[in-house]
């Protein structure tokens, strides 16, 4: 038994040195595209946000991102409307969610529940599952299939800007699974022509899940570490929300904006509530 003890204390130990040596190379070669955002006065900008009287949906409030991006919101009060897109109804205790409008949909069958997108000025899109939960087909159709179909009725209905979170990696011509499905559902949305589209590709994201991950849980013990000097291999979740709702608050620059994992870092410490 000590044996092993001492024997797993060494490979910790061994992963933690690799994990520090990683960081350190992808952070002197990110991409240029993720430099310091420039400074902003927050309160003025959601001020302004509000009196333009928007209104948006949520997909995937009930996952992690998904939830945290829903606290955000209702805390900030920047809609005048916000409805939740799901497959069940969500329960809230806090009277602050008390106004949220509920839209239960069978994802089989979208295209029966168009009105549940209609309406919305901004769109946020943080659905997605796992191989190992939902099987190969079943992860396909989820972060490919209903994340494309919901942005396709979001657009009818009137949608301009959608926010889709995606995944440090994405590339359609990858070979491998996840990172294929995720870029090809990112060039697919891009199709639709929407007056803005913003992807975010955050790389590990530092969550304590609540279903279990081993691997994922893993890579968070080490990465967290580094979270603070390194944004390049791991990302706190409360970042990435702060990060969607501070790029609603600007003005765009290109139809199509690509966020990878530094530029949300930067642009989610800048949308931090003082």
């Amino acid at each position: 038994m000590v044996f092993l003890q001492s024997s797993w204390s060494r490979t910790l130990g061994a992963l933690a040195v690799v994990v520090a040596v990683l960081a350190a190379i992808l952070h002197y070669t990110d991409s240029p595209e993720a430099e310091e955002c420039p400074r902003m006065d927050l309160q003025a900008m959601e001020d302004n946000f509000r009196q333009k009287n928007k209104s948006c949906f949520i997909l995937g409030a009930s996952g992690e991102t998904g939830r945290v991006l829903l606290k955000e919101i209702v805390e900030r009060s920047l809609f005048s409307k916000v409805t939740l897109i799901g497959r069940r109804k969500l329960p809230f205790e806090d009277k602050a969610y008390e106004n949220l409008v509920q839209e239960v949909v069978d994802f089989e069958k979208l295209e029966d529940y168009a009105a549940a997108f209609q309406g919305h000025d901004v769109g946020y899109c943080c659905l997605g599952t796992t191989k190992a939960k939902a099987g190969t087909e079943g992860f396909i159709r989820v972060d490919h299939d209903y994340v494309l179909k919901s942005a396709e009725l979001a657009k009818a209905g009137g949608c301009t800007h959608f926010h889709l979170e995606s995944s440090k990696g994405a590339d359609k011509t990858s070979s491998f699974l996840y990172l294929k499905t995720k870029g090809q559902v990112e060039a697919d949305i891009a199709e639709l022509g929407f007056e803005r589209y913003s992807i975010y590709r955050p790389a590990v994201l530092l969550v304590d899940r609540q279903e279990s991950r081993p691997a994922e849980w893993m890579a968070r013990k080490f990465l967290g570490a580094f979270s603070s000097v390194f944004s390049t291999m791991s990302i706190p979740i409360t970042t990435v929300a702060r990060a969607m709702v501070t790029n609603t608050l600007t003005d765009g620059e290109a139809k199509v904006e690509i966020l990878e994992n530094k530029a949300v870092y930067n642009l989610g410490n800048m949308g931090e509530k003082q």
